[in-house]
């Protein structure tokens, strides 16, 4: 790895985590029905990608600068306005993605890294997958700040970079991812934790928001910055091409911010933050526009029932039921399949 990424390394499962998960398993509730009222079932997919962009929205795609994500659109499933948390920051919006509740229940209302606040204490998307299913993530961010999100556990990969650091793009994030790939199949792992491919990896792409911000939402760099972001994600994809996955794998976009909003800056306090939601791959419906309210809080609970695994109920996060194809069908024990 190189200076431009610090990587978190795995480490023991604290205490009150082990005991938080002990009480979850206890009440386990199906997330979605079963196969016996009708529908047809599916397997469920084996491996998630999320991509978290930053001042992006249905305006975005004006002008054909995204053709990788408007295909992911017209594939898939959409909504240009999922709600998203108070305060809208950068930090709070993406600890409520992976915790799975509002920000006055995780507790994190700032927006830089503090050292000295810790870790979130809620149990995250994460722990539930490894909990539930045994299923490993690699999560790579782009802002110092998400720092706060990255408590090492034997089951995550972190890796950061942040804008302080020039090297720090989208393209060089998709290095990164690509380095990762080719030594989680070299079949000894990376570094100290994730043996196999990951069946969750997030990748966080805020350099249109950047942008946006510090040239002008309607500049030329701005349009660029989202032809960028949009390379970025189909390099990814390609990534999962390589390795014959994409037929096996599932894909959601959202936002920390719309276009036109800095995901940095606190915004007026009355202020309901509405973002895109994408869904695209295995299991999803074609060309559907979702009708039912959806909040940005959703991705975690919807992540885990895409890989046939069980929601938790102290979770605000519910599944959108409505971009399946196929009733809930549970998914078989991991058996550590790349």
């Amino acid at each position: 790895m190189t200076a431009s990424f610090q990587r978190v390394c795995a480490i023991t499962i604290g205490l009150f985590l082990a005991l938080a998960l002990g009480a979850s398993a206890a009440t386990i509730r199906p997330s979605t029905p079963t196969a016996d009222n009708g529908t047809p079932a599916s397997p469920p997919t084996e491996h998630v990608i999320l991509f978290v962009l930053e001042g992006f929205s249905q305006e975005s795609l004006n002008g054909a600068t995204m053709p990788t994500l408007s295909k992911l659109i017209k594939d898939g499933s959409v909504t240009w306005s999922a709600t998203g948390v108070k305060p809208p920051l950068r930090l709070p919006t993406m600890a409520s993605i992976i915790t799975g509740v509002p920000v006055e229940k995780h507790g994190i209302n700032w927006n830089s890294f503090e050292f000295s606040r810790g870790y979130p204490r809620l149990p995250s998307v994460f722990d539930y997958l490894d909990l539930s299913g045994g299923r490993d993530s690699a999560i790579f961010f782009m802002d110092e700040s998400l720092y706060q999100l990255a408590r090492p556990e034997p089951y995550t990969d972190y890796q950061m970079c942040g804008p302080l650091k020039p090297e720090c793009s989208s393209d060089r994030v998709v290095s990164y991812i690509q380095q990762y790939f080719k030594k989680a199949t070299s079949g000894h792992g990376y570094g100290h934790a994730i043996l196999s491919l990951p069946h969750f990896l997030v990748v966080h792409l805020p350099e249109a928001g950047r942008v946006g911000v510090s040239r002008g939402w309607g500049s030329k760099e701005y349009r660029e910055a989202l032809r960028t972001v949009d390379r970025a994600i189909n390099s990814v994809l390609d990534i999962y091409k390589a390795q014959d996955l994409m037929k096996r794998s599932t894909v959601f976009v959202t936002s920390l911010s719309a276009e036109g909003v800095d995901a940095g800056q606190q915004q007026a306090a009355n202020v309901t933050a509405v973002v895109p939601w994408i869904a695209s791959g295995v299991g999803i419906k074609h060309g559907h526009a979702i009708h039912q309210p959806v909040s940005i809080i959703d991705t975690g609970a919807t992540v885990m029932r895409t890989l046939g695994l069980q929601t938790h109920t102290e979770w605000e996060s519910r599944p959108v039921e409505e971009i399946f194809q196929y009733a809930f069908v549970a998914a078989a024990p991991n058996s550590n399949v790349p």
